[in-house]
């Protein structure tokens, strides 16, 4: 499995592939190697459609959790072992996707005011403002924040696209005040190794922190604030083919489900943040 494992790790990135990407479809690939215990060059399509089945009506794995190992395992096979003809199935969702919660603004403003710590509060409240992903953030450097020109460069977005997005001025405070007291020297927001950005689960796990902390049980992770940025933006006016734009979205389609989100609009057209009435950065 180790010389399949390196072709396949070869050949995804020769493709260019998102890291994320590349690291579900291996192990899209490792766990069906673990279940059948043979290298999975040795195996039937039927029995990569049987493992399929049993994610899917054993372990109950969410459709699009299957569909992810569907498409890894279907990349290995066409890709990294030349089968082209090759091809696996999954049934129908049984229920359609659910929408996200919005948090409220007074949700979100209750999230960052209840940590103390500057650089917490920082990432929260950048991925909201710039409606980033969580990947987005934690890869930000300190020379994509541009003051003069009030705008975020968002570095190799997913779809490996460059774009920029408004800096909002509250945010700036924030990113000053915060920039003053840690001096990041590369990474806006390094990992425990000063040298390497946070990762994603670290983020996840401070929105978490401060979600229980803020005493919100509406579900989800840091990937919340993203659609409550998009929906705020609706909900204020905001075209929708701009808001594709901040969101790096390639087709309208992926946008479109903000317009189920949004309540009401009103003639706003102000970043969602310099709605919060929030503390000066000042105050802890």
């Amino acid at each position: 499995m180790t010389a399949l494992r390196e072709k396949m790790r070869k050949d995804l990135q020769i493709r260019n592939l998102a890291e994320n990407t590349q690291k579900s479809y291996l192990q899209s690939v490792t766990g069906l190697a673990r279940y059948y215990h043979r290298s999975p060059d040795q195996l039937t399509v039927q029995q990569v459609q049987d493992y399929l089945l049993y994610l899917s009506q054993q372990r109950h794995l969410a459709w699009k959790s299957c569909n992810t190992i569907r498409h890894g395992l279907r990349f290995f096979y066409r890709v990294t072992l030349d089968r082209p003809a090759t091809e696996f199935y999954l049934p129908c969702a049984k229920e359609p996707s659910k929408l996200p919660q919005i948090l409220s603004h007074e949700e979100l403003v209750r999230l960052f005011t209840v940590t103390s710590n500057r650089k917490h509060r920082a990432l929260l409240m950048t991925t909201y403002a710039a409606g980033l992903r969580a990947s987005e953030v934690t890869h930000l450097r300190v020379s994509d924040i541009d003051s003069g020109r009030q705008c975020i460069r968002v570095d190799q977005g997913k779809g490996r696209k460059d774009r920029y997005v408004p800096l909002a001025p509250r945010l700036l405070e924030q990113l000053r005040a915060y920039w003053r007291e840690q001096r990041p020297p590369h990474w806006l927001f390094p990992g425990p190794q000063i040298e390497r950005p946070m990762s994603r689960d670290g983020a996840w796990h401070i929105y978490v922190t401060a979600r229980d902390k803020a005493g919100i049980t509406k579900a989800g992770g840091l990937h919340l604030l993203r659609h409550c940025f998009a929906t705020h933006l609706l909900e204020a006016g905001t075209e929708l083919v701009h808001i594709q734009r901040l969101l790096g979205h390639t087709s309208i389609r992926s946008t479109l489900v903000y317009l189920h989100l949004a309540q009401e609009r009103t003639a706003a057209t102000t970043s969602p943040l310099e709605l919060l009435e929030l503390p000066s950065p000042s105050v802890h």
